[in-house]
């Protein structure tokens, strides 16, 4: 292994010096001096702000008690941590609802052809005969023949000639209502041929929103609290989506997608965040997967029929939307996260929150408790004024955490291009769109359970690489058999490998980056996986052109996302890393073909996870919550500071 002592971080600002006078160090017991970063002096020269040294006399022992450590006195996972797990319920459906609802409100049946008024008094299939051509096989969508079709019904001719002229549909379209028994927004304003693009367009747009919102309402998640951001998206999906049904033309339309799309994942994510925070480390996993396996899984199930069930897209929109309303009423359900409110100095507020978890939990708490509690809250306070100088620049500055950031950048989106072309290309499979959309969604649960069974026994890397790869054959295996039921079997199980990859992927991040910019850099990554989603409508869109075109392109994606995967270290029962340096060092001693499942060093894994097994969990379970939590940073200038100060725990 090269010197690391060499690699420091980035120098910070001078306006440091005063209170909380910054220098960077690395944790193989070196650190720089500030003002000539390339000369590396001996940890034991490391000093300390006033400040923090008074912060540690006045607390000789160091028994710091955070939020971790309230749990066996409050209840891990009691009543109310309960409750406020089957409150993740309604939520979940807005995701689902908010995310799926455009796919059923701008479906257009496969066979669609011209309408010609002249001939209304005749069968479908008469009318089809005799003034549409054929393309191939099948009939065309977009030509008709251009005749006088009055002066041949009166000829009684009832076979077209092929001399006929053709042209474009000069009256509009009619749609086989077997395939969609019901108007959509696109049949009926005749979004075929010409106009097929618009709703990939729409679709895209939504997605832009959801750029938007994840910015205002992540910013809001922070200012205001997680309550009031959690009701402020639901609001304005629940607008966008009501307005939605008022639309006649494709730009409001697209207006109010956008609006929708700034509800994607917020209106759900919120709450995630807040109910993670309130439950045990050890029952973290358990919320996190199973609020996405079961609620989020069942409410896209049962999507398709509730759109059969009304068969009208208006009255889908205002029951799929009506119910983002009920969000006003979680301020008088749901507590503040009690984080949060640390996080901005009201500490007593939140240990009432606290007081209330114990006395539904039915526990009782020493009052010392809570009194070492709030000590601790405010120690972290004066010690957190000395952290907020990272951005998320730092992880493009040293060559080997920049090119990890690259790699989990272009993963992410290939796994958000690959996640939302599947999902949207059901249609296309050649069976009936609303039980292939059922049984595809159905495969979240079993990808979430599997993943749960062997995500901490087989590691990250090869389990991220071997699902997409798999996504990726079943995709292009898919192409290459019948359309029908052998093509949408081989497309679902690309689906269920797409979802696996899916729930890895976030998680990876949260793991691999630094903590001191561990939100912000997921938050990056999060987002440019929205950019990527824009072009996956253009994908499916590309069926238009060729069937197989879709599945072809989401196959080799696929497959090229998992080869990427390899190029980043694992994290199965490794110290995660908190400092930059920790990131440029982190699985320098790895290799490609490591396997965590048949190393032989079990006494070396043992003692790994002993150390990791806490802090992997709480990352594991609370990935998405990395986005938005100020209290992440936090967290990693404690320990940090811990680590500085007490040079026994540095390893040389």
């Amino acid at each position: 292994m090269p010197p690391q002592e060499n690699v420091v971080e980035p120098s910070r600002s001078q306006q440091d010096t005063t209170d909380c006078q910054r220098t960077s160090y690395s944790n193989k017991g070196f650190v720089a001096d500030q003002n000539h970063n390339d000369n590396v002096k001996p940890l034991e020269t490391f000093t300390f702000p006033e400040k923090l040294d008074k912060v540690k006399t006045d607390n000789p022992k160091g028994d710091d008690l955070d939020f971790d450590d309230l749990f066996p006195h409050i209840g891990a996972f009691g009543y109310y941590q309960i409750f406020l797990f089957l409150m993740m319920i309604p939520f979940a459906f807005f995701v689902a609802w908010v995310y799926f609802t455009q796919i059923f409100i701008t479906l257009v049946p496969e066979n669609h052809w011209c309408w010609v008024p002249e001939l209304e008094n005749l069968t479908a299939q008469e009318r089809t005969r005799l003034a549409i051509p054929m393309d191939g096989e099948v009939l065309h969508r977009c030509f008709m023949y251009d005749v006088n079709y009055t002066e041949i019904l009166l000829n009684g001719v009832t076979k077209p000639d092929e001399s006929w002229k053709i042209v474009h549909c000069k009256h509009g379209w009619e749609y086989n209502r077997t395939e969609v028994p019901y108007t959509t927004i696109a049949t009926e304003n005749n979004w075929v041929c010409d106009n097929a693009a618009l709703p990939s367009t729409a679709q895209s747009i939504f997605f832009c929103g959801a750029i938007l919102g994840g910015l205002v309402f992540g910013w809001l998640a922070d200012r205001l609290g997680r309550i009031p951001a959690l009701v402020g998206t639901n609001l304005v999906g629940f607008v966008g989506g009501i307005a939605t049904t008022m639309c006649s033309s494709f730009w409001a339309f697209a207006a109010c997608r956008f609006l929708v799309g700034m509800a994607f994942d917020n209106c759900f994510t919120m709450m995630y965040i807040l109910v993670l925070e309130y439950v045990g480390p050890k029952w973290r996993t358990f919320v996190a997967n199973m609020s996405i396996a079961i609620f989020f899984t069942f409410a896209a199930s049962i999507l398709p029929w509730i759109a059969l069930w009304v068969s009208d897209w208006k009255m889908f929109c205002y029951v799929t939307s009506a119910p983002l309303a009920l969000a006003i009423l979680t301020p008088w359900i749901v507590p503040e996260s009690a984080r949060w409110l640390v996080s901005q100095g009201k500490i007593d507020k939140s240990i009432r929150i606290l007081k209330k978890f114990e006395r539904i939990n039915r526990k009782k708490v020493d009052e010392k408790v809570y009194d070492h509690f709030r000590e601790t809250c405010k120690r972290i306070q004066q010690e957190d004024e000395c952290g907020k100088n990272y951005t998320v620049l730092d992880l493009f500055r040293t060559p080997r955490l920049r090119k990890i950031t690259i790699i989990l950048i272009l993963l992410w989106m290939a796994i958000s291009l690959v996640f939302d072309g599947h999902v949207r290309n059901v249609g296309t499979l050649g069976l009936d769109i609303f039980l292939t959309f059922t049984i595809a969604s159905a495969t979240e649960f079993p990808a979430d359970t599997f993943l749960t069974m062997v995500l901490d026994v087989w590691g990250r890397r090869w389990l991220a690489c071997g699902s997409m790869v798999v996504s990726g054959i079943f995709s292009l295996l898919a192409t290459a058999v019948p359309l029908g039921v052998p093509s949408a079997t081989l497309a679902i199980l690309g689906r269920f490998a797409i979802n696996i990859s899916y729930n890895i992927g976030l998680q990876y991040a949260a793991e691999l980056l630094p903590t001191v910019v561990r939100a912000q850099g997921v938050a990056l990554i999060h987002i440019m996986g929205y950019v990527a989603s824009i072009v996956a409508p253009f994908v499916v869109y590309l069926a238009n052109v060729d069937l197989s075109l879709p599945l072809l392109i989401l196959g080799v994606l696929g497959i090229a996302g998992g080869i990427l995967a390899l190029f980043l270290p694992e994290t199965l029962d490794q110290e995660l890393p908190q400092t930059l340096q920790d990131g440029e060092s982190f699985g320098m001693n790895q290799k490609i073909w490591d396997f965590p499942c048949i190393k032989k060093q079990k006494h070396a894994q043992k003692s790994a996870l002993e150390r990791s097994s806490s802090t992997r969990q709480s990352i594991r379970a609370s990935f998405r919550g990395e986005i938005r939590s100020s209290m992440i940073n936090r967290g990693s200038i404690r320990s940090r500071k811990t680590t500085a100060s007490d040079p026994e725990n540095v390893s040389a």
